[in-house]
């Protein structure tokens, strides 16, 4: 969205004040926070950047914030994979910016959990089915939280270690752009064993997007008590506003007076015109490129909707399935699922509300997998 911290928080807290969600409901965390953007500097330079950058998170009340320094830098060595101990010693130098932060604000007492590890993909996830994905072994786990516990301790940060709470480690999940890597619980047996040893810590699972009911139970069952998800969310809202863009095609088009959105193929037209959020990520020819950049999985889409001409085309969309009402017979026939509690009386014929209960379909398997149901 381009926002910087601070705004992005008056974002969110605006919209919270909307919903009547009480403040103390609203938990912000800040992923992958480190030099990643910077990576083509020295490492002297990103690192400095990157504090900064986890200094603005705190200060705009950021309060989860995941260490990340598992990267390399320009002058680091080329090819070679960063050692555990450096990586460690650039999280713990987050860590103190973090700390400092906190420090600074007025009356404030640092109240920030920290999460460490990065046993997943880069930020953006797979960018190939080919991909595999590799779980995370003991050793490896275990040197990651030994190794940042040391460098914390080596510069004076032992209170802030007992505010980790988290490991990130890889359990085998994943989506590239047409496939899902689903939970194998029988592959991840020894984490689930190990971590039990660390009262203080539970893994902190990335990439849970699209996992069915059972698996994300079973993660939750098996000690990854954090689940990332935000693809699988912004991708159900591209399905419902492609859905009502279709009905809106069916009935209206023709019609006296009517301009159409045409989403979809602004969306297309967009995407086209500045391919970098979408380019590196999908792979094949014109029509593979083309269906990707609606459908995939890791929906690069989502870095768009805030374009003013999408922008346009939502409002558009919206205005006219408020002005003429959605036939109920093109509701069954692309939001089946919605259509059913529209007739039952559950749900309100309104766009709006269709595409927040279509995504709320996606949130409710996480709220049954975390209540243990």
């Amino acid at each position: 969205m381009g926002l910087s911290p601070e705004q992005f928080v008056s974002y969110v807290t605006e919209i919270a004040a909307r919903c009547h969600l009480p403040p103390d409901r609203l938990i912000l965390g800040g992923d992958h926070l480190g030099p990643y953007p910077w990576r083509h500097l020295p490492v002297e330079k990103a690192m400095e950047k990157a504090c900064q950058l986890v200094e603005a998170y705190v200060q705009a009340g950021y309060t989860k914030i995941h260490l990340d320094t598992s990267m390399s830098c320009a002058d680091d060595h080329p090819g070679l994979p960063l050692p555990g101990e450096i990586a460690a010693q650039r999280s713990a130098m987050l860590c103190r910016a973090a700390e400092n932060a906190a420090n600074r604000l007025k009356g404030a007492v640092s109240n920030l959990v920290y999460v460490i590890g990065t046993e997943v993909p880069t930020p953006g996830g797979v960018q190939a089915a080919h991909e595999s994905m590799q779980v995370t072994q003991v050793e490896t786990a275990e040197y990651t939280i030994e190794t940042t516990r040391q460098a914390f301790s080596g510069i004076g940060l032992e209170g802030a270690w007992e505010q980790v709470a988290a490991v990130v480690v890889q359990p085998g999940i994943e989506f590239a752009d047409r496939v899902v890597f689903p939970y194998e619980r029988s592959l991840a047996a020894h984490l689930t064993s190990f971590i039990v040893g660390y009262d203080q810590l539970v893994f902190e699972a990335h990439s849970t997007d699209y996992q069915t009911d059972e698996t994300l139970k079973q993660l939750v069952e098996d000690h990854f008590a954090i689940l990332k998800v935000g693809p699988a969310l912004t991708f159900a809202y591209r399905e419902a506003v492609f859905a009502l863009s279709n009905i809106e095609a069916e009935f209206l088009k023709g019609k006296a007076g009517v301009q159409l959105s045409n989403l979809p193929e602004i969306l297309e037209e967009v995407m086209l015109a500045d391919p970098k959020s979408w380019e590196p990520y999908y792979q094949g020819g014109t029509v593979e490129l083309r269906v990707s950049r609606k459908f995939s999985y890791s929906d690069r889409a989502r870095y768009y909707w805030t374009q003013p001409r999408l922008q346009q085309s939502l409002i558009l969309l919206f205005e006219n399935l408020n002005t003429y009402q959605i036939p109920e017979t093109l509701l069954s026939q692309y939001l089946p699922v919605q259509y059913k509690r529209v007739r039952a009386g559950s749900l309100q014929l309104s766009p709006i509300e269709l595409v927040i209960d279509h995504i709320s379909d996606v949130i409710q398997p996480y709220n049954r997998a975390c209540a243990g149901d």
